[in-house]
């Protein structure tokens, strides 16, 4: 596992570069974290040159940054996205880790439902097998349960904690997050249907066979890899 992270440089030009595929009359999925960001702010200044463009936010952070550059936001319920732009914690391949802003339920919603889902991360993001904690957003009620079944599946599961509060992470959905390490995840799909079928479980960080393309920035440019 990475512990480092990509450059501001890197990921601005991984957003932009998806950035670049919204094609004019288009709904766009707009995932959360800071290389997504950048995305947003590109479409926000393609908006003031005249595209046609409308968002759906995953969060609560994506909506409010689309707003400030001036991208239309719109609900799933009255829109369906052409393309969803998110980033990822981690990625071999195509099968990502995601959740660690805690919007990966709502993420995972609006990117299987988009026509065409886009990655965006940079070179640090990169595994030859997913081995980052996997974030499992849980009911309340329902954490002891999920605690002990994850257990079973021999993982460590960690009660996310809030910064700069007392308490746990609570998610936009009202639930808590629950960060349980695999290690080495060599069958990530056998895996994300256990956990789904966990009870109480409401959603986890594995996304696996969702994404058609990743666009990795660097310092000098951006690779784009298909599925």
């Amino acid at each position: 596992m990475k512990a480092t992270d990509g450059s501001d440089e890197a990921k601005r030009r991984a957003g932009e570069s998806a950035a670049e595929l919204v094609e004019d009359g288009a709904v766009v999925g707009l995932g959360t974290g800071s290389t997504t960001a950048h995305a947003i702010r590109a479409l926000g200044e393609a908006v003031a040159e005249g595209l046609d463009v409308r968002g759906v936010p995953t969060s609560y952070q994506s909506g409010a940054l689309a707003r400030e550059v001036g991208v239309p936001v719109v609900a799933l319920a009255d829109a369906t996205p052409d393309l969803a732009i998110d980033g990822a914690d981690q990625f071999a391949g195509g099968d990502l880790v995601k959740g660690g802003g805690a919007a990966h339920a709502r993420e995972k919603v609006i990117d299987a439902s988009a026509a065409r889902f886009v990655v965006v991360a940079d070179e640090t993001k990169r595994a030859d097998a997913l081995d980052r904690p996997v974030p499992v957003e849980v009911l309340p009620d329902a954490v002891p349960v999920a605690e002990a079944r994850v257990r079973d599946l021999g993982g460590d599961p960690t009660l996310r904690d809030a910064n700069r509060k007392d308490g746990p992470v609570v998610t936009e959905n009202g639930n808590l997050v629950l960060d349980c390490a695999f290690g080495r995840i060599d069958a990530p799909a056998d895996l994300a249907a256990t956990l789904s079928a966990v009870p109480g479980v409401v959603e986890h960080g594995l996304f696996v066979g969702l994404a058609d393309e990743v666009h990795v920035g660097s310092e000098t440019g951006v690779s784009v890899e298909r599925f």
